[in-house]
């Protein structure tokens, strides 16, 4: 172990012992002083082409080819190149061990923040968040992605590119309606899919649906039509995630159809304890690397200059453009996680008379990391708003709230000001704009017309009047359509079951498939 004041590197160069170096350093106050829990860690260091190629795969080095990537590749690359754009100094996995990609372009000092950030700090999210408990294997989602890669490519052999292409651009479109939001009975165990994906086609090839037999063929039916009752009953109907809908129940798909299904609705799963925990998850990882880069400066482990240099590149990170400002596009949530970060630690430390009246739970505790590793493990981004956003921190960040319903009011008016009123409007408000419940169209297969033409009707609650863009909805459905095989009708309702638009979708003529 590196001893207090003897320097990890000096100047920008690098090799990999002095990683060696800096990683054990990070270490030792990650764990002695911060008390976090992390997966082993494993870092590698690849090019800008590299990481460019991860970023353009949805942050996964490790995955399937499809034509989608290429065309992320081929724009992000040409904005590099022009100077559009930067790149991530560090993607990180989650698996076990840890997986963070190093840039090798990056200085010693910036090696030193990612380390710092990535291995240690989303690390430890990963690790203990109640989310990536319940939805995700780290010990099994490496190995299941490399099955999914060699399956992908066996079925472009065995079937056609082309019609492995359109199956996974069908796929894709619905990849976001292929979750399951609410956990089940058994935690999804990747290895274990993958070993069983093999008896699953080889059963599948001999096994027949027998609720598809009870359908009537053409108009000499002699058995009596499903009730609709027993009818949603035998297709588990309401049914919101899509994609398992189709891999059990779409009549003419064929086994590898529907493990690739299979297999874009897994890592759909994967990625959704991340989509809803973006501003916490950034926010821990920037807490820890600043509180490590921090502790470092004091040890004299790095100099007053690399120590400026971590100084400006975190606060090119956490910057949040003003509402007025041309660069802005929402919320940082490197800025607002941070902040946040920082606030429960003043409160914890230092509160004042408000904090005492609003967090009572934890106003003047003392035991930082003891209250945050609690709120790290235990909220998601809408719970974490909802529960610990200050007074203090909306009268700095100068949030409010505006309305602007012209079916209420000509203009726009200022709904929430800095008031206790208006601080808990505020809260609530920014809260719901993380709420998946809230900003994920709530849609649902209800029903399938057995005894006609066997079309599938979707069902869209719209809430706040929030109706579907037409021309993307459009789309969707006609993937959706392929892959069921017959007409997709989608209705909107509003809450109060009045129909405000239909949609209607027949499936294309694709390329056959064997």
């Amino acid at each position: 172990m590196t001893k207090t004041g003897e320097r990890l590197f000096d100047g920008a160069d690098w090799d990999f012992r002095t990683l060696q170096r800096v990683h054990d350093a990070c270490e030792e106050i990650a764990k002695s002083e911060l008390g976090l829990d992390v997966y082993p860690n494993q870092i590698e260091v690849i090019t800008a082409e590299q990481m460019l190629d991860a970023y353009s795969s949805v942050g996964m080095p490790l995955f399937y080819k499809h034509w989608s990537f290429g065309k992320h590749f081929a724009f992000q690359e040409a904005s590099y190149r022009k100077g559009y754009m930067g790149l991530a100094y560090e993607i990180v996995i989650n698996s076990s061990p840890c997986i963070s990609y190093l840039m090798e372009e990056n200085t010693a000092t910036m090696q030193t923040l990612v380390i710092a950030h990535a291995a240690f700090g989303h690390n430890h999210f990963f690790k203990n968040n109640y989310l990536f408990k319940q939805w995700t294997d780290a010990d099994g989602i490496l190995d299941y992605l490399e099955f999914a890669k060699g399956y992908i490519s066996h079925c472009e052999d065995r079937h056609g590119r082309r019609a492995v292409e359109h199956t996974l651009d069908a796929a894709h479109a619905l990849m976001s309606h292929g979750i399951d939001r609410y956990p089940g009975k058994k935690k999804l165990d990747l290895r274990t899919e993958e070993k069983r994906a093999g008896e699953r086609r080889a059963h599948e090839e001999s096994a027949f649906n027998d609720l598809w037999r009870t359908v009537p063929t053409g108009p000499a039916k002699t058995r009596a039509a499903l009730t609709a009752e027993r009818r949603r009953i035998l297709l588990g109907l309401p049914q919101e995630n899509i994609l398992y809908f189709l891999e059990k129940t779409a009549p003419r798909l064929q086994p590898w159809q529907r493990e690739v299904l299979r297999i874009v609705r897994h890592i759909a799963q994967y990625f959704y304890p991340q989509s809803q925990t973006k501003v916490m998850n950034e926010g821990t990882a920037t807490y820890t690397h600043y509180r490590i880069m921090n502790r470092l400066h004091e040890q004299d482990r790095i100099s007053d200059g690399n120590f400026l240099e971590f100084l400006q590149s975190h606060t090119n990170v956490v910057f949040q453009p003003e509402f007025d400002d041309p660069r802005f596009s929402g919320f940082n949530p490197y800025a607002l996680g941070f902040a946040m970060m920082q606030d429960i630690e003043r409160i914890v430390t230092e509160p004042e008379e408000e904090d005492r009246e609003w967090f009572p739970d934890i106003a003047g505790r003392g035991d930082v990391m003891g209250v945050l590793r609690e709120v790290w493990a235990n909220y998601r981004d809408e719970s974490f708003i909802g529960q610990f956003l200050s007074p203090r921190l909306v009268r700095r960040l100068r949030l409010f709230h505006l309305h602007d319903d012209p079916a209420e009011t000509a203009g726009i008016r200022v709904d929430a000001i800095h008031d206790e009123r208006g601080y808990r409007r505020v809260r609530r408000e920014l809260a719901r704009q993380y709420d998946v419940g809230f900003i994920d169209p709530n849609i649902e297969v209800v029903d399938v017309d057995l005894e006609g033409d066997r079309r599938l009707m979707l069902r869209h609650t719209v809430v706040k009047g929030s109706q579907l863009v037409e021309t993307d909805a459009r789309r969707v459905l006609q993937h959706l359509a392929d892959l069921w095989s017959y007409d997709v009708v989608l209705t909107e309702v509003d809450t109060h079951d009045k129909v405000l638009k239909e949609y209607v979708v027949s499936p294309r003529i694709l390329p056959a498939v064997a």
